[in-house]
């Protein structure tokens, strides 16, 4: 059973730029795998360490459908090469923004390069939902939200309502 939780924003937390991660050992393996269970218990599809207080360079993801066939994925140090041209538009949500969406643009494909949870150097592709994942949890490991894609008047009515939703969590603990 996993200690760690979802920050929920507004939290300057989320706002700090991760650390890479220099030595690949049984903590942070563990604390991948805790990741997933966080995940997965929320009804996610990416986390990113930030979101659970840990400034390091981690993003766990699982894109598929459900339908018992899990397949996560762990990054270690993901960096994206490159990006299409083409873009596509998805209804993002975040598990530090409970309740909030938004449609979010962003590049249809994505070449990342990252290391796995054994050290071995890996660069990929990514397509549609799956890229769109990644460049939303790594933004989070560089102090962005998916908001910071969307009109500011949109970003503020997500905030206002946040705000409301973390004093209403405070008033029932």
């Amino acid at each position: 059973m996993s200690s760690l939780q979802i920050i929920i924003a507004p939290d300057p937390r989320l706002l700090k730029i991760s650390k890479p991660v220099s030595e690949i050992n049984k903590k942070i393996k563990y604390l991948l795998d805790d990741m997933l269970e966080i995940m997965y218990k929320s009804n996610g599809i990416g986390l990113a360490a930030p979101q659970v207080g840990i400034l390091s360079r981690l993003i766990v993801m699982d894109c598929s459908d459900k339908n018992n066939n899990k397949k996560p994925l762990k990054f270690i140090n993901p960096e994206i090469l490159n990006t299409s041209r083409e873009t596509s538009e998805f209804e993002e949500g975040c598990l530090s923004l409970p309740t909030q969406f938004a449609k979010v643009e962003r590049p249809e494909v994505v070449l990342v390069k990252y290391k796995d949870e054994n050290g071995k150097n890996n660069k990929k592709k990514f397509y549609g939902l799956e890229a769109t994942c990644l460049q939303h949890e790594i933004d989070h490991l560089n102090g962005k939200l998916f908001v910071d894609h969307i009109s500011k008047l949109k970003r503020n009515r997500i905030f206002q309502k946040l705000l409301k939703h973390k004093k209403q969590r405070i008033k029932k603990s």
